[in-house]
């Protein structure tokens, strides 16, 4: 055979195994077209895509043909219309109509693709934007009702897993919410301009009116039966708390005045502690001088009287990041920089407060202590003491993106700071620089995440994966397609589901909303969210805990967006192998699109009302 021909062959064999490898996939799965203009595409944690168009509002699950709503009599929705709550299968579009006056209030549960409440057809005229209780899994609605009830003030009571009313009470008086209204106790508590009202949820009586006015929300006591009363004071700069009893008395002599608006707070069986964050004034000049400096005061008050039992508040500096309530007292993070602790009858209980680098990314629970790790430093506390576990804390330049993991099969800590990997060991502490590297186009890592075979790290535009001895086993990288053209989009990790659905959730089920984490991986926090849906109660909710609780489909591959031969598309790489899988070509200089990464769709803007939606496993 000549040695042109065997060259042909061989050139025909390695086209056929390129092709086999790395399939352009062109012809989309499913297409879907929403009759309207696309103005944007949103990817909702229910996993239904949310598509607001000319004409209204349409939804793509994924894998289904067809669409799973579309609902035109909105006409075109402005992006802040949409109240997408997080986190739960929900979206409330509030309109309002001429002059401003009247509000169409709506929600749909994206899932099942109903309307499950509307101002209009639930009999209102104008209506607040609903409050969304959970786990409960209420929605608590305020405003007037049509000419055929007089136009009188009401608050209704929708469950959300049905849409049927389970409560309408009308208000006495010209009567209307002030704050967010709750339910404790089996009564409806409302917030008002008169004061704060009680509603008999059984017999639809009012029970009491407490006269404080300016109630912003209010929290359940110890007991369960009492209130806890969050005022809005100085125009919203300061909050009084109050506190009220089951049959509607004031329990404190006079409210308990903090300084800036509650962030963050617990019930403990010690007493109420507090997080308050006082703004930066902002004073420049001389005024300047004499400026308050944006930072969290930390109050602790007594259940009995309000009394804030500490002497002598800490000193934080700065604004509190981390907000643990532990058994025997309070551990704080601040954003600035620096970690202490204080027990419940004020008194420090670290020999003296620890300093750190700014931005605390963690605080953890490990076998030795506690973990922490910043922008520029990590380290391993006794919690009782607050000193090292360490010989010496891990410092490192300043990093643009930390990244870290636990290797229990070597039992290790790692931390990427962007430019290294530093491996130390959980039992000796033995600090070690496992290896050196550098992203193209100034990448830092934003992933880091043990493998089979090797520790991967990767970001937008590249993918490496290092073996457990820190030597490199590949790095792949595919350009941007134009950083002045194309928003880059991170296919790291879902974000850990809303801090607070998990909690109302815990504070509902008695537990410690602040309690502090153990430092554990991925897949339990992904379980963690899956049985917190799961534990709402609803068909819609039990689909997101099965989505949540099903593998990823980016566990075993990246997708990238790069200029391919043949036009701009997205690659999906083997995160094992480095290897190109599968291409697709959107043959568009900027494409807009979603991807669903647990779902493992891509969904493709290809003309002004049509959407191409890409299957990324096969």
């Amino acid at each position: 055979m000549g040695k042109i021909n065997q060259f042909i062959i061989l050139l025909v064999v390695v086209l056929m195994v390129n092709f086999a490898t790395a399939q352009k996939a062109e012809t989309p799965n499913f297409k879907y077209d929403v009759g309207g203009n696309i103005e944007k595409m949103i990817l909702t944690d229910s996993g239904v895509l949310l598509v607001t168009h000319g004409n209204g509002l349409a939804g793509i699950k994924p894998g289904k043909e067809g669409l799973v709503f579309n609902f035109d009599d909105y006409g075109k929705v402005k992006e802040e219309e949409l109240n997408i709550v997080p986190n739960t299968p929900y979206v409330m579009v509030g309109q309002t109509g001429f002059g401003g006056i009247s509000a169409k209030q709506s929600v749909i549960d994206l899932v099942s693709g109903q309307r499950i409440f509307d101002t209009k057809a639930n009999g209102w005229k104008a209506a607040n934007q609903p409050t969304l209780i959970l786990p409960e899994n209420k929605l608590i609605v305020s405003g007037q009702r049509t000419a055929k009830e007089n136009y009188a003030q009401a608050v209704g009571i929708y469950d959300m897993a049905t849409g049927k009313e389970e409560k309408l009470f009308t208000l006495k008086g010209y009567d209307v919410l002030t704050g967010r209204p709750s339910i404790i106790d089996g009564g409806l508590i409302l917030p008002t301009g008169k004061g704060l009202t009680r509603i008999d949820m059984a017999t639809g009586n009012e029970s009491w009116t407490a006269k404080i006015k300016d109630v912003a929300f209010i929290e359940p006591g110890e007991d369960g039966k009492s209130i806890y009363a969050f005022v809005s004071k100085n125009g919203g700069k300061n909050q009084e708390v109050n506190k009220i009893s089951a049959s509607g008395a004031e329990m404190w002599a006079e409210g308990n005045k903090v300084k800036g608006t509650v962030s963050n707070f617990e019930i403990t069986p010690k007493g109420l502690a507090i997080v308050s964050d006082v703004a930066d004034s902002g004073k420049g000049g001389l005024g300047g001088l004499m400026a308050a400096k944006g930072q969290s005061n930390i109050s602790f008050l007594s259940a009995s009287t309000g009394e804030d039992l500490w002497e002598k508040a800490p000193k934080t500096k700065g604004y509190v990041q981390h907000f643990y309530v532990m058994d025997d007292g309070i551990l704080f993070g601040i954003a600035e920089g620096g970690i202490n602790k204080i027990s419940f009858d004020g008194t420090p209980l670290f020999k003296k407060p620890l300093s750190t680098g700014e931005n605390i990314h963690t605080m953890a629970l490990t076998k030795q202590g506690m973990i922490y790790i910043t922008d520029e430093d990590a380290n391993i506390i006794n919690l009782t003491t607050g000193e090292s576990i360490w010989k010496k804390p891990i410092k490192y330049k300043r990093a643009k993106a930390v990244t870290s993991t636990y290797d229990a099969t070597h039992k290790r800590y790692l931390i990427s700071t962007g430019e290294e990997m530093i491996a130390i060991d959980e039992n000796s502490g033995d600090i070690s620089s496992l290896a050196n590297y550098e992203f193209q186009e100034k990448e830092d890592p934003t992933h880091l995440e043990v493998r089979k075979d090797g520790l991967l790290l990767s970001s937008d535009q590249n993918v490496m994966m290092l073996n457990f001895d820190g030597s490199k086993k590949f790095h792949e990288y595919y350009a941007s397609p134009g950083k002045s053209t194309f928003a880059k989009i991170a296919f790291g990790v879902l974000a850990v589901a809303s801090t607070a659905m998990a909690m109302q959730t815990a504070a509902v089920a008695g537990m410690n909303k602040n309690s502090i984490g153990q430092y554990n991986d991925y897949g339990a926090q992904m379980k963690r969210e899956s049985d917190m849906y799961a534990a709402i109660g609803s068909a819609s909710f039990a689909e997101m805990s099965r989505r949540f609780k099903a593998t990823a489909a980016t566990q075993d591959a990246q997708f990238i967006l790069t200029k391919l031969d043949d036009g701009v598309g997205l690659v999906k790489i083997s995160k094992d192998t480095g290897k190109v899988d599968k291409e697709i070509v959107l043959k568009d200089k900027k494409p807009e699109y979603e991807v669903d990464e647990f779902g493992g769709y891509l969904y493709y803007k290809s003309g002004s009302s049509s959407i191409n939606s890409y299957d990324l496993q096969k």
